[in-house]
């Protein structure tokens, strides 16, 4: 799978109740409305302009804080193809999995890449390709591969059990 996709730049310890405000926690329950809701506390441009494609792109820590997958969901749903990190907390890395958004760990490029250019990664090779070269990442093993590729851990399974 490759993605090419403008950088939506942020810092380090992005926390999963600015991806997703807590406040919307258990009263915004539908995907689509989760996505205008997404990061508006951090960038309240980004639920209005990130198009479908774009790359969300951060320091270490990202999606610390609360477990909520709802920080996942909204960037998937309003159209982030993957996110690439310096490192991720884990139940946020587990959570982009299990709903099928990449969350990709590349700290070497993370100072390289600039807020708005246009970035390509290549989850089978694991190389990102930026304006300043390419960088190494290492690639999913091949069952994260797998459920990846079909859209999260939901429709994996469903495959997998020949539900589909």
């Amino acid at each position: 799978m490759k993605f090419t996709g403008k950088v939506w730049k942020y810092g380090d310890d992005i926390n999963t109740d600015v991806l997703f405000a807590g406040k919307y926690t258990y009263t915004v329950t539908n995907p689509k409305e989760m996505a205008a809701h997404a990061m508006e506390d951090l960038d309240p441009r980004f639920a209005k302009e990130v198009a479908k494609g774009d790359i969300v792109v951060a320091g270490k820590n990202f999606g610390c804080g609360s477990s909520r997958e709802q920080a996942v969901i909204c960037l998937r749903e309003a159209g982030v193809s993957c996110v690439v990190a310096g490192s991720f907390a884990r139940i946020y890395f587990r959570n982009a999995v299990n709903s099928g958004l990449p969350p990709v760990q590349c700290p070497d490029a993370i100072a390289n890449i600039e807020n708005g250019e246009t970035v390509e990664v290549d989850l089978d090779n694991g190389i990102l390709t930026c304006k300043a070269g390419s960088f190494r990442f290492p690639a999913f093993d091949g069952e994260v591969q797998s459920i990846l590729s079909a859209g999260g851990l939901i429709p994996y399974t469903r495959r997998f059990l020949g539900l589909e």
